[in-house]
């Protein structure tokens, strides 16, 4: 069984929130990061940076939330979910683009305060117009571009209660991924 490692309030919840809408059995293992657990040599071993997420999927040791997601859909992805496992490169490049944007540039450019005041509005705007066209990130189907982009904007009113009121699209979008059963397990129960 596929083991994801995290701890609590940690970018875990991203992968976990994949997984559960992938409905792939898995074991969560929760690792007093308080206590330095993610330090351990065992856990070394699998992340020797001690960060989480990571995952132990048979034989693979898997570290960064993006490459886990990446993984998982060209692994696991269903084909309700508008992914099926290797279906195109353009596909597959689509994906990419949306999950090392979330890491790369978004939780950059929202959650580092340096960046802030200056990113926000690029940033935002247009997510705001995608969101005015289309209901999901990629398209008019749940992907695991959504996991990504919709984690990290969900993060926003639990860690900055920034006034998004500018961004209404952006906003509505927020709130039909909150409303998804597999969300509410990974990441609607925190406050």
């Amino acid at each position: 069984m596929l083991k994801l490692y995290g701890g609590a309030r940690s970018r875990a919840s991203i992968v976990q929130w994949y997984l559960e809408e992938l409905e792939i059995p898995y074991e969560f293992i929760l690792l007093d990061m308080q206590a330095g657990e993610h330090r351990q040599p065992n856990f070394c071993e699998i992340n020797p940076f001690a960060k989480v997420p990571a995952i132990v999927d048979g034989d693979l040791k898997l570290w960064e939330s993006g490459a886990i997601l990446l993984y998982l859909l060209d692994r696991y992805g269903k084909a309700d979910l508008n992914e099926k496992a290797n279906t195109s490169a353009c596909a597959r490049g689509i994906a990419a683009q949306w999950v090392l944007f979330a890491n790369a540039t978004l939780g950059p450019g929202i959650f580092v305060e340096a960046n802030r005041e200056r990113e926000m509005p690029r940033l935002m705007k247009p997510l705001d117009e995608i969101f005015g066209k289309r209901e999901f990130i990629a398209g008019d189907q749940f992907t695991v571009s959504d996991v990504a982009v919709g984690s990290l904007l969900a993060y926003i009113p639990l860690m900055l209660r920034l006034d998004l009121s500018e961004y209404p699209n952006v906003v509505n979008y927020m709130k039909r991924l909150a409303e998804r059963p597999a969300f509410q397990k990974a990441i609607g129960g925190r406050k």
